[in-house]
């Protein structure tokens, strides 16, 4: 599903029709990492359109032969980065962690989460990550990035994403015991 070279080029020449094709082709992918990383499928919407009028507005920077998937995640990245800078850090609420007990306990692992739900979730396992960690995590285990991949999105060296992906798994196994998930 990548958008090869010439469509990008095309888009560097203002061609519209190209550009609706490469947000054809990833927004979905860019929606995923916003609603993991933001927790708010809302401000993942927001996120995702933000993405897209970066990418539109820096497409003059896109490298001939780089990966197009990569460069969109770095800049796909940097838009969560931000919000979740500005964002004051939301608490979880005690509906929040019943949610999580709930659905630990539950018998039938299948159960999927509506958006809202799995946001939820995710904002209270990740309380007290930074938001390099929440990145690195998010990247690794729920995008399934390669460690190349994410240094080339984060702009972190190898040690430096292994360390706060170390951090975030430490800090996510304490919030599951809290929570009595063992």
């Amino acid at each position: 599903m990548q958008a090869d070279e010439k469509i990008l080029e095309k888009c560097k020449d203002g061609d519209r029709e190209a550009f609706r094709s490469v947000v054809q082709c990833y927004q979905r992918m860019v929606f995923s990492l916003a609603l993991k990383m933001l927790c708010d499928e809302e401000e993942a919407k927001d996120a995702v359109q933000d993405t897209f009028l970066r990418l539109w507005q820096n497409i003059s920077d896109y490298k001939k032969g780089a990966n197009a998937a990569t460069w969109i995640y770095t800049i796909a990245s940097h838009v969560c980065l931000d919000r979740l800078r500005r964002k004051q850090r939301e608490q979880p609420l005690p509906a929040d962690e019943e949610l999580l007990r709930a659905y630990v306990e539950e018998e039938s692992p299948e159960r999927r989460l509506e958006n809202s739900e799995l946001g939820r979730v995710v904002r209270l396992l990740a309380e007290g990550l930074s938001p390099k960690q929440q990145l690195v995590f998010t990247l690794s285990h729920l995008e399934g990035l390669s460690t190349g991949e994410i240094m080339e999105i984060s702009g972190l060296d190898a040690s430096q994403i292994k360390s706060n992906l170390y951090v975030a798994r430490q800090s996510i196994r304490k919030r599951l015991k809290e929570l009595g998930y063992e």
